[in-house]
């Protein structure tokens, strides 16, 4: 049996799909509101559904059946402003469930995020030692809160402190995909921009605010959630691997590339629309990510990656353009 953080959430419900694809007992532990987040949990047989307060009790009552812990639970908003919500969230509730984890004999996967790398400026690498984690400045509060984990984790590694058996911590970078319909206006660009070009507007881009980069020419390493599960399966499948992984293609694309590969998948013409990048986010704004994927596969994963257009076309046509778009 398997728990699964955030379950009901974007990364975490393909993760649940993909676990019981496989035939396994999955328990989802996550709130679901109101609104229509439990459709991304519709199709697929469940333990239980267990809300955060109660996870503690849950595992100490349950621990011994649990194989083990993914953690994608999280504020994964990067406009969240409230930092003791973050605190508590991201960072307190990792620690728990990793000490928890580590008492338990538990193996532990949780997400990160290459919003720990800031502006980039530092570079891309998942180097998970103390002074490397040390040098990298987050734009946001979310990226800060994973970044403190990711730190946190770093020193109990360093300082041989109790650790689950196996432990992974993975900086997912763009993700898209099926069932993050539910984050409003955080959900990925290739869903905002099938939205608009059904609607007959223009796809809608920020413009470049920097010198070096056209319109549309920023870049960014866009994954498909479907490479995320596949690397999460495989760490669940291969035990002794453990450590702080990118999770990305290694192959920085442009905003334009990605709207093309949309119109394109749609049969549309192509039509593009630059448009101020707001304020608010600014001079936060990244120009640039890349993972840089060589520590992955020097530890054994060999998977390939979906290419942008491959992805972007799975998505639009086996999700987004059906009745029911959830998977």
């Amino acid at each position: 049996m398997y728990l699964v953080t955030g379950g009901a959430g974007f990364i975490g419900s393909n993760l649940v799909a993909a676990l019981v694809q496989q035939g396994k007992s999955v328990v989802v532990c996550d709130w679901l509101g109101s609104g229509d987040k439990w459709r991304n949990l519709a199709r697929h047989e469940l333990e239980d559904i267990i809300p955060p307060e109660k996870m503690k009790d849950y595992l100490s009552q349950h621990g011994e059946r649990i194989s083990g812990v993914f953690h994608m639970g999280a504020i994964s908003a990067t406009t969240e402003t409230n930092g003791d919500a973050l605190m508590d969230n991201n960072f307190r509730l990792s620690k728990t469930l990793w000490n928890i984890c580590a008492t338990r004999r538990i193996p532990f996967i949780y997400a990160s995020s290459a919003a720990t790398y800031g502006d980039g400026e530092e570079g891309f690498d998942d180097d998970q030692s103390i002074e490397h984690l040390a040098k990298l400045l987050p734009l946001n509060g979310y990226g800060w809160s994973k970044q403190l984990f990711d730190r946190w984790v770093a020193r109990r590694i360093a300082n041989n402190a109790p650790q689950p058996p196996q432990w992974a911590g993975l900086k997912f970078f763009n993700v898209y995909g099926p069932n993050e319909y539910h984050k409003g206006g955080q959900a990925s660009v290739p869903y905002h921009l099938f939205k608009q070009i059904t609607t007959g507007e223009p796809a809608k881009l920020f413009q470049s605010h920097h010198p070096d980069y056209s319109d549309g020419g920023q870049l960014r390493d866009f994954i498909s959630v479907d490479d995320c599960i596949n690397v999460m399966l495989w760490l669940k499948d291969n035990r002794k691997v453990s450590g702080l992984f990118n999770v990305g293609t290694g192959q920085a694309r442009t905003f334009s590339d990605l709207a093309r590969a949309v119109f394109a998948a749609m049969g549309k013409n192509e039509n593009i629309k630059y448009v101020p990048t707001p304020e608010a986010i600014r001079d936060k704004y990244q120009y640039f990510t890349e993972a840089n994927m060589t520590k992955l596969k020097a530890a054994g994963y060999d998977h390939p990656f979906l290419s942008l257009e491959e992805g972007v076309t799975h998505y639009v046509q086996e999700h987004l353009a059906r009745e029911n778009a959830y998977r």
